[in-house]
């Protein structure tokens, strides 16, 4: 199968990226027409093409399709939005942003890459440092803007 832009080979069941794009081996799948609930935790590539909702943690990549829907905070080392986000994404290497992609939160990351059409309702903090404690502490900052700004409003 051919896809525009990168070079996809299914063999065996098992879905191979060409060494050109650095993304590995697929090893975890979330299809359209799928929906799973859940605490999800893996190491390597997760693509998702489905619905999912609940916990998802990694230090590899998570890769949101074009009809791809998250309905939580993603944490992983490098995070492609090519469908819906509805959380906050923490990524401790980069964040790509496709021109499909529509985000509903907030980002932070080292590196953030924005194809033209994207939409995104949030905040975006670059950590060029990448590290867990930053993280938490801006969690807690935005946490607390958020807060200032609903006792505002009522």
């Amino acid at each position: 199968m051919l896809i525009p832009g990168r070079i996809l080979w299914i063999l065996n069941k098992k879905i191979f990226m060409n060494k050109n794009n650095n993304s590995g081996i697929v090893n975890s799948i979330i299809g359209h027409g799928s929906e799973v609930k859940g605490e999800f935790k893996f190491q390597g590539v997760l693509r998702i093409d489905g619905v999912f909702s609940g916990e998802l943690k990694s230090d590899g990549k998570v890769i949101i399709g074009r009809t791809g829907h998250v309905k939580t905070d993603i944490k992983a080392g490098t995070i492609v939005i090519g469908g819906l986000i509805e959380g906050n994404v923490y990524a401790t290497k980069q964040v790509n942003l496709l021109a499909t992609g529509q985000l509903q939160g907030d980002i932070i990351t080292p590196s953030l890459i924005v194809e033209e059409g994207v939409i995104f309702e949030g905040n975006c903090i670059i950590n060029k440092d990448g590290n867990k404690e930053f993280f938490d502490n801006i969690k807690k900052e935005i946490k607390t803007v958020k807060e200032k700004k609903e006792k505002k409003s009522k």
